[in-house]
């Protein structure tokens, strides 16, 4: 499996599960503001935009669910994938945008089942916008184009292709998909959030965001996966529950997965107990190990792809108050 193929492999993974919560202690202070107006940022294309907070939805097969313009047709309902690597829409898009289609340099297949995505082509819009009509996102990435995608969405963002050189977290306890300037908002490996942690983006293929955990792995954070911990390997030890299920991806097709109890991860000074943990049973040898939103619930994470840092900050007892 080339790296092509594995970029649309691992933010398409779902299944019908429950979240879990990881103790906390103390009140968590907020990292970055989320609730003012972001300053004015210089785009691409030399304009300039305002970005809001975009509130998001979570589906329990599709992930975390946007409402997006392209090329002011809409609206759309994309699915926000970390994972993913590149950035996905359907003819249907390409139609209402009336969006010229070229030969993609690169052909993609992705998908951990039988029913793969595929992709020959590629488009480019001239203005993306998410959550309202005028909310204009600064990057302009290559759209790969596919006939249709399953539950009724038309579309996968990868937040690093959209938002250029900006900085974004993703509250998943609040909902809510924030995007700035990190020269404003900028994150120091000396000053963490209480109760969370700051860590190195480590550079895998592509700029998919992968950490290292405490036993040496490497790890995409993949909140296109409703998995927790999703490992390609036979583990050590015995856990407690063996039993088989079927995980579901955006191809139509499903992977068989066995549950091996709750483990505990480490990501640098992060402890995550009672993490839910899943062999992925059939799929590439290349697969790395996920870390999906069942791990990263509780947590805001913002990505600095400049500084190529990530931040980890406890927000699920915001969400309760």
């Amino acid at each position: 499996m080339n790296k092509s193929k594995l970029a649309l492999t691992l933010g398409t993974l779902s299944v019908l599960t429950t979240g879990w919560a990881v103790p906390l202690s103390g009140a968590a202070r907020s990292f970055v503001q989320t609730q003012r107006r972001i300053e004015r940022t210089e785009t691409r294309s030399g304009s300039t935009a305002a970005l809001l907070p975009i509130r998001f939805r979570e589906d329990r097969n599709a992930g975390l669910l946007v409402t997006g313009w392209i090329n002011d047709s809409g609206p759309f309902t994309f699915a926000i994938d970390t994972g993913a690597g590149v950035s996905i829409i359907t003819n249907r898009v390409v139609s209402s945008a009336r969006l010229s289609v070229s030969k993609a340099r690169r052909p993609l297949v992705g998908g951990l089942s039988t029913a793969p995505i595929a992709s020959t082509e590629e488009a480019r819009a001239n203005r993306i916008a998410v959550g309202t009509s005028t909310n204009e996102v600064p990057g302009r990435p290559a759209l790969a184009v596919v006939a249709n995608l399953p539950g009724g969405i038309d579309g996968i963002l990868d937040p690093t292709d959209i938002f250029g050189s900006l900085s974004y977290s993703i509250d998943l306890p609040n909902h809510q998909l924030l995007a700035f300037d990190p020269k404003e908002n900028g994150m120091d490996l000396n000053h963490p959030p209480r109760d969370g942690a700051i860590v190195k983006w480590i550079r895998g293929d592509g700029d998919r965001p992968f950490v290292r955990l405490s036993d040496g792995r490497l790890a995409l954070l993949d909140t296109g996966s409703s998995l927790g911990l999703a490992v390609n390997e036979t583990p050590s030890g015995n856990g407690r529950n063996h039993s088989r299920q079927d995980v579901g991806d955006l191809g139509g097709g499903s992977v068989q997965t066995r549950n091996i109890g709750p483990t505990t991860v480490s990501i640098g000074p992060l402890v995550l107990r009672g993490v839910p943990t899943d062999v992925l049973i059939g799929v590439p040898a290349d697969t790395p190990t996920i870390l999906g939103r069942r791990a990263l619930y509780p947590f805001k994470i913002t990505f600095d792809p400049t500084a190529r840092l990530i931040v980890f900050e406890p927000t699920m007892r915001n969400a309760a108050r």
